[in-house]
């Protein structure tokens, strides 16, 4: 069984950056996709960026030039590198990974866009 664990949200400025990351512990076999959604208080979870193991990237159009994903096989993490954020980027950020056939969620992380 695979857990995910994420970290680096916070409250920040618009305009600041923040970086997330997760990390997958457990019984992990190969991870194919590596992906970023959020969950804005009313609305429905949506993709913000995806990375296939190759390095293959596609964002939210909403983020694209801002967000940068990226990952580190070795150490079963993914991050966020999250840069000249919105007041709209408020939301809770989970983190999704497919191994094998199994997809796991992360628990999620807070970010928080002051204006």
């Amino acid at each position: 069984q695979v857990q995910l664990v994420e970290s680096g949200g916070g409250l920040v400025q618009a305009g600041g950056s923040l970086r997330l990351s997760c990390a997958a512990s457990g019984t992990i076999f190969s991870i194919s996709t590596m992906a970023w959604y959020r969950q804005a208080p009313g609305k429905q979870r949506e993709l913000v960026a995806t990375m296939t193991r190759s390095g293959a990237t596609n964002y939210a159009d909403s983020v694209k030039g801002r967000f940068t994903i990226s990952r580190d096989n070795a150490k079963h993490t993914v991050y966020l590198q999250m840069n000249s954020l919105k007041p709209e980027d408020t939301a809770e950020y989970y983190c999704n990974i497919v191994s094998g056939y199994t997809v796991t969620w992360g628990r999620g992380t807070q970010v928080t866009v002051s204006s």
